[in-house]
């Protein structure tokens, strides 16, 4: 274990001892507290550089340390000012810590603890917030993400890249506690998790307010997620939230900031018509970190997915790692042909293509013309992170007008600020599959999203009383779904009674019909908010800020930009981009003496089969394990002062005692893994013989899937009806009888074989409905089945 990092060459532990994390949750919105106790045991002085993951959507807001009985509290400033000042306290023997976010990934930071002496304990205080998102089922989602590793390098040397090393879970020598207190208007009915918890101790007796703790013993091996359930979760909200006394009024911190919660209802009329058109084009990463049950289960995806396209609209999968492959040379019509061949190929599908090199891929399928009154609708499937995260998602914010995109993090480790990023710059919706949930049902849901015409010409309009303005924080809405919430922050500028109550609508066209929401919401600000809402506000609107940097870079006005960011950053203590909080302990303890030291802090590795042990360590790993920090550069003979450091983050270098990068990509194939496949899932089973058209056809294949022989299902078929109707009615009536439990996979199908049936005319489907329910022993109605 020695070359992963476990223990130091003289086997003394590492220094991080514990990490303590309190969430509360209020509503939809959650304030993070993490305490990170480190200990040196060593006789030399440490600086530890802990680079770990957070959610993409965060604001950091806080950060102190404590040592002995002094705590210092950090200040935010300019990102190289503040390098420079840590770099200055420890080349004079002072404390330091720093804290700064990924230059390439929003949801990634590293802090540097500096000068810790032999002997002495810290405590490090972070806290941020973070909006929960809405998941498939109405529960609101939180995620601790597993810590990524930590990195040490010998304070003068070259600047050769450390490379992330990682131990199994139950070696990692720091211990998790974690609690949350959640509370709402609405009850609370339940909080599910994929790790063990507690049971839920109610406050009140309206459960409004309860607290949930993980489980003692719980090893970190994997993200902590919280699932919370509110009774009548959908109502659309408002927040006023006061500024904050000592800021200038006028400015974000110094007036009240609204947060609209919004939940579009769209007209029945237009929700009951799925669309018939649209190009589906399916982006599946096949790197080495989706070898086993995740690819099975996006093979398995695919299919359900294919099976439940509209006759007449157009589709393509393109897979992708080190390289990319697609299935079409570009879209093609859909039909039993095109069909058939691509789920021919999707079987034959492994992860072996290396890397998560995702950006090509997404310009090739950019390169191609969209296809007239075909709406274009990407489907992004990925497990692991990106090293350029923020051009990624710039690409698709670039060609966002095309298309929407809709994006799935698979298992631990899926960086937030991808996914999330991808379906809000695309105009679409993110989900994210962890532990055992099954992909189809949250697939399945996106696609019901895809096929509802695209809402266009959204606007949203303010009532307010006479004296108020209001400045919007967020950008544009480009995007609505039934049902699915729409966050919206704006600064309420001006003075009004407690009393005054403001409007606001958001108007849009629906299918061609223009619609309407209304929500009217009291101005008189909310109690015990802290300033919550206006650090989201103030990360809502950096985000923008940076990417509208980014894309005026060298056009000459990103540079105002930034500086905006900066001062906004600044103002707001909220992190960002180009700013990093710094905390110096300027007591007058004695200097630290003797050469600084790095030490390795260990992370817990995520399972996968023995296979992949030696190759988890690598560039085919799920993110969190593969990202690399060059050490900044500091020549022996120079002061340690210097300002020329190198601070850069890259991904994709190898361990140099690792395995060969070849080693990740030839991953046998699952019959040489297991020669028996295993039976195929019933459901799975019935879906996979479904035609293109919606039909099915009787044969054996299908009498097995229903657990009849060919002669049983045969002989009760009524004498004028065609097999091909009786087969049709037979495979809904199995599905209502039988997998009621997920409709929600099969429920797209379903109705494309009942629009099938209906369009054949057929007669005697009531007398087939009824001897499909002898035969297979159910009691299905005929209204239930759409006929």
């Amino acid at each position: 274990m020695n070359c992963c990092g476990l223990l130091t060459a003289q086997k003394e532990p590492v220094p991080v001892k514990s990490v303590e994390v309190e969430v509360e949750v209020r509503d939809h919105v959650a304030t993070v507290v993490s305490t990170l106790n480190y200990e040196n045991k060593e006789d030399k002085p440490l600086e530890a550089v802990f680079v770990f993951p957070l959610p993409g959507d965060a604001a950091v807001c806080h950060f102190s340390a404590k040592i002995g009985q002094t705590e210092i509290v950090a200040e935010v400033k300019e990102k190289q000012e503040a390098r420079e000042e840590y770099d200055d306290a420890l080349s004079s023997g002072r404390q330091a810590f720093l804290l700064e976010e990924s230059d390439q990934s929003p949801d990634i930071f590293s802090m540097s603890v500096g000068s810790l002496p032999p002997g002495e304990s810290a405590s490090i205080r972070l806290e941020y917030v973070t909006e929960l998102a809405v998941q498939a089922d109405e529960g609101l989602r939180f995620c601790l993400p597993a810590v990524l590793n930590p990195r040490y390098q010998p304070r003068g040397s070259e600047g050769n890249p450390v490379q992330v090393t990682s131990v199994p879970a139950s070696l990692v020598p720091y211990s998790l506690s974690f609690s949350a207190r959640v509370s709402s208007a609405r009850p609370v009915s339940k909080v599910e998790s994929n790790c063990p918890l507690d049971p839920l101790q109610y406050l009140n007796t309206e459960q409004t307010q309860a607290t949930v703790k993980l489980s003692a013993g719980h090893k970190f091996d994997r993200d902590v997620e919280l699932l919370i359930y509110y009774k009548d979760a959908h109502q659309p909200t408002a927040v006023v939230e006061a500024g904050q006394a000592s800021a200038k009024p006028g400015t974000l911190m110094g007036d009240p900031v609204v947060m609209l919660s919004l939940y579009p209802e769209f007209p029945q009329a237009v929700m009951s018509s799925v669309a018939s058109c649209g190009e589906f084009v399916f982006l599946l990463d096949r790197s080495g970190s989706m070898q086993g049950e995740r690819m099975k289960s996006a093979r398995d995806t695919l299919l359900l997915l294919l099976k439940s396209l509209p006759m007449g609209c157009y589709f393509n999968i393109i897979s992708f790692g080190s390289r990319y492959e697609h299935i079409f040379p570009k879209s093609v019509e859909y039909s039993q042909q095109t069909m058939e061949e691509a789920l021919k190929k999707v079987e034959e599908m492994e992860a072996n293509l290396g890397g998560t090199e995702i950006l090509r891929p997404l310009e090739h399928i950019y390169s191609q013309s969209c296809i007239p009154n075909q709406p274009r609708q990407l489907f992004v499937f990925t497990d692991g992170e990106v090293g350029n995260t923020k051009e990624v998602i710039n690409q698709v914010k670039k060609n966002s007008g095309s298309h929407r995109c809709f994006s799935f993090g698979i298992g631990e480790g899926a960086s937030s600020a991808l996914i999330n990023g991808l379906a809000k710059e695309g105009g679409g919706h993110a989900q994210f599959i962890t532990g055992t949930d099954r992909m189809q049902p949250k697939v399945m849901q996106s696609l019901r999203f895809a096929l509802q015409p695209a809402v266009v010409d959204i606007s949203v309009k303010w009532d307010l009383p006479e004296g108020v303005s209001v400045t919007d924080l967020s950008p544009p809405i480009t995007a609505l779904f039934q049902g699915q919430r729409s966050l919206v922050y704006a600064q309420l500028i001006g003075q009004s009674s407690e009393a005054a109550e403001g409007c606001v609508t958001v108007k849009y066209s629906l299918a061609s019909q223009p619609s309407q929401n209304q929500l009217r919401f009291s101005l008189k600000p909310a109690e015990d908010t802290g300033l919550t809402v206006h650090r989201l506000a103030a990360r809502t609107l950096i985000r923008s800020l940076e990417m509208e940097e980014k894309e005026h870079r060298g056009e000459g006005d990103g540079g105002v930009k930034k500086k905006k960011v900066v001062e906004l950053s600044v103002q707001s203590g909220v992190s960002s981009a180009f700013t990093a909080f710094i905390a110096v302990n300027k007591g007058d303890g004695e200097a630290i003496q003797g050469p600084l030291v790095r030490r390795n802090v260990p992370t817990p590795m995520y399972s996968h089969p023995p296979m992949m042990m030696a190759c988890s360590m690598q560039r085919c790993a799920p993110a969190p394990i593969a990202l690399n920090i060059m050490s900044r550069r500091v020549p022996c003979s120079m002061p340690s002062g210097l300002k020329n450091m190198s601070y850069q983050m890259r991904r994709g270098a190898p361990p140099p005692s690792s395995l060969n990068a070849e080693h990740c990509i030839a991953f046998p194939g699952r019959s040489s893994i297991d020669p028996k496949q295993p039976p195929r899932d019933p459901l799975l089973q019935l879906v996979s013989l479904q035609k293109a058209s919606g039909c099915w056809v009787l044969d054996p294949a299908l009498a097995a899937a229903l657990g009849k022989t060919s002669e049983e299902v045969e002989k009760p078929k009524p004498a004028m009806v065609k097999q091909d109707v009786w087969a049709t009615i037979l495979a809904l009536i199995w599905l209502h009888g039988f997998k009621m439990d997920a409709e929600e996979e099969w429920e797209l199908l379903a109705m494309k074989a009942v629009s099938w049936l209906r369009a054949q005319n057929a007669s005697c489907v009531t007398e087939c409905v009824e001897a499909g329910n002898t035969l297979l022993g159910c009691k299905v109605q005929k209204d239930v089945l759409g006929l």
